[in-house]
């Protein structure tokens, strides 16, 4: 699908968004940051944006677009739930590898959102379809018999939790530990505690 001259404008808004975001945080960033970070006119930014918050809500939709159609297609891949889950946690290894900025923004929009009811609830939309991902991924390996009988939704929360703590690699020192050594050692617990022994 081609994307239309004002898609490419608004996605060029949103991606000077983020990086004003990630080198200033929400406070301190200001619309003028983002006209001269996208090298767009005011008025052109303001065509889309009325304020800041309106431009910053619209940046975790444009965030989780990006992010959705892979985490869906690992979702309805004919892998084996097993499979699904490593696929998921491998993913969100290459991304913090390739492109840490979203996890860093991720941080203040958590921070926004304890001040904020309008981030608390687009925050709250978008955990609240990752959790089904994740339950899906459960239920699907408990109903084929490869997973244990577990309560599905702790599970899912769980894992949830543990991708989101590479967030947490992004405000504090990891002594000497990566993303990718962390996750893949979570990757192996969970899976330990979920395979059925044969």
């Amino acid at each position: 699908m081609n994307k239309t001259k004002q898609d490419i404008r608004k996605d060029q808004i949103l991606d000077a968004a983020l990086t004003v975001l990630v080198q200033n945080g929400y406070e301190r960033s200001r619309m003028d940051d983002v006209v001269q970070e996208s090298q767009l006119s005011k008025g052109a930014l303001y065509w889309y944006y009325k304020s800041k918050k309106e431009m910053y809500l619209d940046l975790i939709n444009f965030w989780v677009l990006r992010y959705s159609v892979t985490l869906n297609h690992i979702v309805e891949e004919d892998a084996s739930p097993s499979q699904q889950l490593k696929d998921l946690f491998q993913y969100f290894i290459d991304q913090n590898e390739s492109d840490p900025q979203p996890f860093v923004a991720l941080t203040e929009f958590w921070s926004m959102a304890q001040k904020d009811p309008d981030f608390k609830k687009k925050l709250q939309k978008v955990y609240t379809h990752f959790l089904e991902l994740i339950d899906k991924i459960i239920n699907r390996g408990i109903q084929s018999g490869e997973f244990k009988q577990v309560n599905s939704r702790i599970t899912a929360l769980s894992i949830m939790v543990n991708i989101e703590s590479i967030n947490w690699f992004t405000i504090f020192e990891a002594h000497g530990v990566t993303v990718k050594e962390y996750m893949e050692t979570i990757t192996d617990f969970i899976l330990s505690g979920l395979l059925k022994k044969h």
